[in-house]
């Protein structure tokens, strides 16, 4: 008789040791002395060398010195538990050719892994256009809108046919929320996929390797190769969880066989430490995005996910503070409202409207009054005494109600949802809240019930082979109850216990008072733990507290690298010269205090600082920001920061910062990496001079710049009033636009130009970033295009083949440069016009109407 196979035969295959590497690449593990000890036996065909002849030898048979230094830089920085460091760029023996090298430490071993370099042009550029599109998250209310956005995003950084947003629900299964893909391609939009399609142990996997690249399907892999264990004579298991290259589950391939994809790409979404979602990359065909561009879309993943869950804190925050206020209302009232159990009534009735409850029951001692859509009376005191026969004395909620008690099937029309608040340890006395029935049809890719099929390994569960849409009607449920319901609740418990009290007979009075104030106590202290996790969640920057993790090292590391991006940038716009002080702090507030950055204030005098200032101030302003907004008077609500900046007499800048209205401030028990960077930065770079003290009132710090560093900024002569019509028509474009083909390789710009088009009333816009689909677009067009608008440097090449296709075929057009004035056109492409980036939507109607004419 076969073994019994259910799902859980998925999720136990070990598919973290499977021992194989993807061929894309090779792999080359060293022990502590340098001596390889294991080799992916494909390794001869990026080099010269026989994989058998590398085991047991050097590394440095392979390996350069300017390569072992190289990556000896980057093993500097591993740290326990963190993941891997990139090395791009860098030679092997017995090759001509460049490669990109992921590292990690894996049981004592150096693992590293091997595939041909990717272009090194644009690497800042595609960090830029990361911060870009996190920047431009920022203006999005709507997490829809949040979604598109980063689907648009990834696809034009890794140019893979398919690109979607994939959530999960509460019961592991995922949905596909947004979605940007080929034209010719079937969409799969808010299809649902079992949660048995990504088993247990993969999803353990995203969470500790965020980027998984599987560059083609019909990729069988390469073995790794090892060095016998003298200690037990064969060859040891290699975990490759933390591997770029490893190879792929024989299970999932062919699931991506079945669903016809020809590679994949998953970049984790990871919201308060858990898995929230995948974005995930579909291609046709066999794709290999570089390692620069994995690691340009794995940052906009991290990025995208502090976003996120930025945005659901917010959320779950308006709720809470609409319940605090409610709260604290009734409380008062409490003190002077006689008729008690018409307070309880009356207060049910206002929290069920925040708990979008279609109705509710007060339930005390048998005697139960309702309001709403409710079952009946009888109905309501049995599902009392199932809740009684449950363990603890906790709130409780369920959407699925006949699961919980077979007989609410009866009803299920007026009650599919409960939510249940004991009001005191004795039984029976319950706050019930009812959601009704929530009819759904459900799209799933394929049905969800996997047929059990034995496979070539025995009995496995295997992959499905159909993925046409599946409709299922869902019956019997509610809409589901969210986390902020529960602290909705438990908060009304709190207030509510206090009601209790009222109630208890006079005679066993001071007994129970004990026991209920300390069910208050405790319930109140979870409340205020749940408040204090809320704020700390709703920092970028921080997502956990309590002791400092490796991984929460490299995410303040993170951060502190950005505010040096932010002060490169700034230095770079004015060509490498001093720049605005009070810009660089206006910078720092707005990136990483959000609403919170008017309660910065700055006074004085600005001054221009000198570019290494510069760069170093960065840090400490970053420092000095981020602290407060943790710790100090920029945590709560009413606290506020004073700048003072004084220019002195040798033109050296004195800095006061004064923090006040925040709690209570205690100076710190140890000196962690910011601390040195705020106390030794200026002094040690800039000669300059640190002073800060921790009264208990509000940090203040002293910082003195000296006069080297700094030149003072020339004010400029008042410009004459200039006289403002009472009204200036907005320049309309007069070119009929219908069809409009834009052509630029930065996907920021792209779609500015595609968003500005748009407003000025295109009706369909085709946006490609390369002379080969440009080209195509123009053949495949289905009428002409009405305008073209050519970045002129489309990377190493430049877009005047399309010009003169577009010229051929009488097709207006005009082409966008962001080298400024100084662009020649060719001979003959001279009489078209030139627009300089940046430009805006009236700069572009105004190309239009030059082109009309």
């Amino acid at each position: 008789m076969p073994n019994e196979v259910d799902l859980t035969n998925c999720d136990r295959e070990p598919i973290h040791l499977l021992g194989r590497i993807q061929k894309f690449g090779f792999l080359l593990a060293t022990d502590k002395n340098w001596i390889v000890t294991h080799v992916s036996n494909n390794a001869d065909t990026f080099c010269s060398i026989a994989p058998a002849d590398l085991l047991g030898a050097p590394a440095s048979q392979l390996l350069p010195p300017d390569t072992v230094h190289a990556i000896r830089n980057r093993l500097q920085m591993l740290r326990p538990h963190s993941n891997v460091e990139l090395v791009y760029d860098v030679a092997i023996a017995e090759s001509s050719d460049r490669f990109d090298v992921s590292v990690h430490l894996m049981d004592g071993h150096i693992v590293m892994e091997f595939e041909p370099a990717g272009s090194q042009n644009g690497l800042s550029t595609d960090v830029a256009n990361v911060r870009s599109a996190i920047n431009r998250m920022s203006d999005l209310d709507e997490l829809k809108a949040l979604y598109s956005h980063a689907v648009r995003f990834v696809n034009a950084i890794t140019g893979f046919d398919r690109v979607m947003l994939y959530k999960f629900h509460p019961d592991d299964s995922g949905e596909v929320v947004a979605e940007v893909k080929r034209t010719n391609m079937e969409s799969f939009l808010q299809l649902r996929y079992p949660a048995s399609d990504i088993p247990k142990q993969a999803r353990a996997l995203y969470l500790k390797n965020p980027i998984r690249i599987i560059a083609d399907v019909s990729d069988q892999g390469a073995p790794i190769l090892a060095s016998i264990d003298s200690k037990t004579d064969r060859q040891p298991l290699f975990d490759l969880s933390n591997s770029s290259l490893r190879s792929v589950s024989p299970i999932h391939l062919e699931y991506l066989r079945n669903m016809g994809v020809g590679a994949s790409m998953s970049i984790s979404i990871i919201v308060r430490g858990e898995l929230w979602g995948l974005i995930a990359c579909h291609h046709n065909s066999p794709h290999t995005p570089s390692m620069r561009e994995r690691n340009s879309a794995l940052l906009f993943g991290h990025m995208f996910s502090m976003v996120l869950e930025t945005r659901l804190a917010a959320q779950e925050h308006e709720n809470d503070e609409c319940v605090a206020h409610l709260t604290a209302e009734i409380s008062k009232t409490l003190s002077s409202y006689q008729n008690t159990p018409d307070l309880l009534r009356s207060s049910t009735e206002s929290f069920a409207k925040i708990l979008k409850a279609d109705g509710y029951a007060l339930v005390q001692d048998q005697d139960v009054s309702v309001g709403g859509t409710t079952p009946d009376h009888n109905d309501i005191l049995e599902i009392c005494s199932a809740l009684n026969a449950k363990p603890g004395n906790e709130v409780f909620a369920t959407h699925e109600l006949s699961q919980f008690l077979e007989s609410a099937k009866r009803y299920s029309a007026k009650a599919s949802g409960l939510l249940s608040i004991p009001l005191s340890r004795l039984p029976s006395d319950y706050i019930l809240f009812f959601r009704k029935e929530l009819v759904q049809q459900v799209r799933w890719a394929g049905n969800p019930q996997k047929v059990v099929t034995y496979g070539p390994n025995g009995s496995r569960l295997q992959p499905r082979e159909s993925f046409e849409a599946w409709q299922a009607e869902v019956k019997n449920t509610s809409a589901r109850w969210l986390p902020q319901d529960l602290r909705t609740a438990t908060q009304l418990r709190i207030m509510l216990l206090e009601v209790v009290l009222r109630l208890t007979d006079e005679a066993g009075r001071e007994r129970k008072l004990a026991t209920e104030r300390q069910e208050i106590l405790i319930a109140e202290l979870n409340h205020r733990v749940r408040n204090i996790l809320g704020l700390v969640r709703g920092l970028i920057s921080q997502s956990n507290s309590g002791n400092q993790t490796a991984a929460e090292f490299v995410e303040k590391l993170d951060s502190r690298v950005h505010a040096l991006a932010l002060a490169h940038d700034q230095i770079t716009q004015q060509n490498w010269s001093p720049a605005s002080f009070k810009k660089l702090v206006n910078t720092e507030a707005e990136s990483y205090l959000l609403e919170k950055k008017n309660r910065l204030i700055i006074k004085g005098e600005d001054v221009l600082l000198a570019p290494q200032a510069y760069a170093s101030m960065a840090l400490v302003i970053h420092e000095m920001i981020t602290n407060s907004a943790k710790y100090g008077a920029l945590s709560d609500t009413t606290g506020v920061v004073h700048m003072d900046l004084e220019v002195e007499i040798d033109n050296g800048l004195k800095i006061l910062w004064t923090e006040k209205g925040g709690p209570k401030v205690t100076p710190p028990t140890r000196r962690g990496f910011g601390s040195v960077i705020v106390e030794r930065t200026i002094p040690f770079e800039l000669a300059g001079k640190t002073k800060i003290e921790y009264p208990p009132d509000g940090v203040i710090a002293e910082f003195s710049i000296p006069a080297q560093h700094i030149e003072i900024m020339q004010q400029p002569d008042p410009e004459p009033e200039e006289i403002i019509p009472a009204f200036e028509p907005e320049p309309q474009a007069s070119l009929k636009l219908r069809s409009i083909l834009v052509v630029e390789d930065n996907f920021i710009i792209a779609m500015e130009a595609e968003e500005n088009f748009r407003t000025l009333g295109a009706a369909e816009i085709s946006v490609v970033s390369t002379v080969e689909a440009g080209l195509e677009a123009i053949e495949a067009a289905s009428r002409k295009f009405d305008f073209a608008l050519l970045d002129i440097n489309l990377g190493g090449n430049t877009s005047y083949e399309i010009g003169r296709r577009l010229k051929a075929e009488g097709i207006a057009l005009a082409f966008a440069s962001g080298y400024g004035e100084g662009v020649t056109l060719p001979d003959d492409l001279a009489t078209y016009q030139i627009i300089s980036k940046p430009y805006d939507k009236d700069a572009i109607a105004r190309l239009l109407d030059l082109s009309r004419t």
